[in-house]
């Protein structure tokens, strides 16, 4: 059966909500649409489950915070991963599902805390990724820097550390507030079962979402994700 050419974005928050998601929602659909996907975005837990039982290329959380999926959700959301679908987790992902042990498999690594928006590097770790081939080695941004309370590549309660490739890392020395040494991770992707994860921690603002590199970024996210482009890094 063939995967349906669809992308699902789900922003719900029981937590702090982002002033950007909707430039975020806007630009995965701009993205999605440019290359023969089209999205769905809800904020609705019934509806995620829903539409998961139906299928989908990738689901997209964007910047969700809080505990805000129903077990039908969850069982779903596993079993699409499982079954080789894509998980693109945007930013505030990290925050979210602070109760299901396997959310932080998926994505990596849960939020420790962040500084104030500012400045800083990016080193970009590995350009041999859709989502990074574009990128200079060292790339200045401006956002929130997030704190990990582990690294992805160490440990985490589900075993989270088993082929987790990071794309790209902040320079602690350039910035107030980290924590988490050198090779602070950002950016990072592995395989899960036959499914493929992906996380970003960049996107807190919404002129990120207009930026030509951010949007690049996101692009090659979501087109590995959803296994649309596997010509830089498979």
């Amino acid at each position: 059966m063939s995967v349906p050419a669809r992308v699902l974005v789900f922003s719900a928050t029981a937590g702090y909500r982002h002033d950007s998601i909707p430039a975020g929602a806007a630009a995965l659909a701009e993205i999605a649409v440019e290359h023969g996907l089209n999205v769905v975005h809800t904020e609705d837990t019934a509806e995620l489950g829903s539409l998961l039982r139906s299928g989908c290329a990738a689901v997209v959380f964007l910047s969700p915070t809080g505990d805000v999926l129903d077990d039908l959700a969850r069982q779903r959301l596993r079993a699409h991963v499982t079954d080789g679908g894509g998980f693109l987790g945007v930013h505030a992902a990290a925050c979210a599902e602070e109760q299901w042990p396997y959310y932080e498999h998926l994505v990596g690594a849960r939020f420790a805390g962040h500084p104030e928006i500012q400045p800083a590097e990016i080193t970009v770790t590995d350009r041999a990724h859709p989502a990074t081939a574009h990128l200079p080695e060292r790339w200045a941004w401006t956002d929130e820097w997030y704190n990990f309370r582990a690294d992805p590549r160490t440990s985490d309660r589900c075993g989270a550390a088993a082929g987790v490739r990071v794309l790209a890392t902040v320079d602690e020395s350039g910035y107030r507030g980290g924590t988490m040494g050198a090779g602070h991770p950002l950016v990072w992707c592995r395989r899960i079962g036959a499914g493929r994860s992906f996380y970003t921690a960049l996107g807190h603002r919404e002129a990120a979402y207009a930026d030509p590199d951010f949007r690049a970024h996101l692009r090659g996210a979501l087109l590995w994700c959803a296994d649309r482009d596997t010509a830089a890094g498979g």
